[in-house]
């Protein structure tokens, strides 16, 4: 087994005891089984280098990222040396505070654990003792198909609460643990307020499960849960626990009497006589 310098890195340091085995090689990065003094078991996620990586850090992922810094935002626009390596950090960085933020949201992620030089280290998912399996290496009854899409969905829209899409969506990159779907590779998450692409991406991501799941049960073709969550979220109608229903019309039918009663309740406000206090004599 190939040990890839950065992780290598890790072991020389003392913060990886073991490579136990490679768990798979993905278009942006190869994951490792190692164990850890500090954490035991986990998954070590080892980013290829740009040139190496068949997944490219497109204009549409990294619209509205913001580095803190000016300079550095400024050398990443221009494309200059010292930008392409400042970019090439922050799309690593970016999947750990992705991470972060979801985790902390209560998302079925990964917990990440650690972020060095190259390497993601996060909590290994298990199912029955063994890694998770993608959603894609399994078959479905009908029922089943469509308990996940649903089950999909909800994190999705989870996610967007908690300002993120997720961007390059599928079944290749959900595992499921317990019968659970758990949502894995984030370094191309998209801030949703801030990325002009966002309602596009989340469609696409609902869409990529749709196709996949649909091959079991036909019927979740008709539910259009990407569209709802995104008017319910631009209406600020959309929470974590938001039970959706796939149907976008009814979502239009519910957004808008949202916005009618919100107008009558305005312009009753606006009737009102103002009220000036005066001291009692």
């Amino acid at each position: 087994m190939l040990i890839p310098e950065a992780l290598r890195a890790l072991i020389e340091d003392g913060q990886v005891g073991a490579v136990m085995r490679q768990l798979k090689s993905g278009k942006e990065a190869s994951v490792f089984v190692v164990d850890t003094p500090a954490f035991g078991v986990c998954a070590a996620k080892v980013y290829k280098s740009a040139e190496k990586r068949s997944f490219r850090q497109r204009e549409d992922y990294v619209e509205g990222r913001r580095s803190g810094d000016s300079r550095m935002d400024r050398a990443m626009a221009k494309g200059s040396r010292f930008g392409r390596e400042q970019r090439e950090s922050a799309w690593q960085g970016a999947e750990s505070a992705a991470m972060h933020r979801l985790h902390a949201a209560g998302l079925r992620i990964p917990r990440p654990l650690l972020s060095a030089e190259g390497v993601l280290l996060m909590e290994l998912v298990m199912d029955h003792g063994e890694p998770a399996p993608q959603l894609a290496n399994g078959r479905y009854s009908r029922e089943q198909a469509v308990r996940l899409h649903r089950a999909i969905a909800q994190q999705v829209a989870a996610m967007l609460c908690a300002g993120l899409v997720h961007a390059d969506l599928s079944e290749f990159n959900i595992l499921l643990a317990g019968g659970q779907p758990v949502i894995i590779d984030l370094p191309q998450a998209v801030d949703a307020a801030r990325n002009n692409n966002a309602k596009r991406l989340l469609v696409r991501d609902l869409a990529n499960v749709t196709r996949f799941l649909a091959r079991f049960a036909p019927e979740v073709r008709r539910f259009d849960y990407g569209n709802e969550m995104w008017l319910l979220h631009e209406q600020r109608l959309l929470r974590p626990d938001t039970a959706l229903t796939g149907r976008f019309q009814a979502a239009r039918q519910i957004a808008d009497a949202q916005i009618v009663l919100q107008a009558i309740a305005e312009a009753k406000a606006a009737r009102l006589p103002s009220r000036v206090w005066t001291p009692a004599t």
